[in-house]
Parts: C-alpha cells; structure tokens; sequence
C-alpha cells in the first residue's frame, strides 16, 4: 500500500481513532535529539559563539524542511 493511500484511509477515520493512530505512530519514534550526542551539541554552541554558522529561528527551520520535501 503506498503512503498516499494510507493517509486517505487514515483520515477518513473517527477523530478519535484517527487521535490514537497518531499517538501510536509518535510512540513508535525515538525521542527527538536521543540520537545526538552531548559532544555534538557543545560543539554546535562553540560554533554558534565563535559565529561560524548563523542562528536560525524554528520558523525558517521548519519552512526549509518543508520546501525540500515539496510539501
């Protein structure tokens, strides 16, 4: 079955069902970030302080993400 169609099921689904598929489906994910480790993450500070690499705002983050994946 291809994801699209998988998706026109699920929402065609009662909210509360379609709730507890989501639910599901983030319980089945990893935490975000367990994946880093604390090593990456103080050298990412140390180049954000020496302003190797700018800043970014969750908000581009997210934008940015989403063009790349054409959604």
């Amino acid at each position: 079955m291809k994801l699209q169609e998988l998706e026109r099921k699920a929402r065609s689904l009662p909210e509360c069902d379609r709730a507890n598929l989501v639910l599901s489906l983030m319980d089945s994910l990893g935490d975000p970030g367990d994946d880093i480790s604390d090593e990456e993450v103080y050298q990412r500070d140390a180049e954000l302080e020496a302003g190797k690499v700018e800043p970014m705002l969750q908000e581009e983050f997210v934008r940015r993400v989403r063009d790349e994946r054409g959604r």
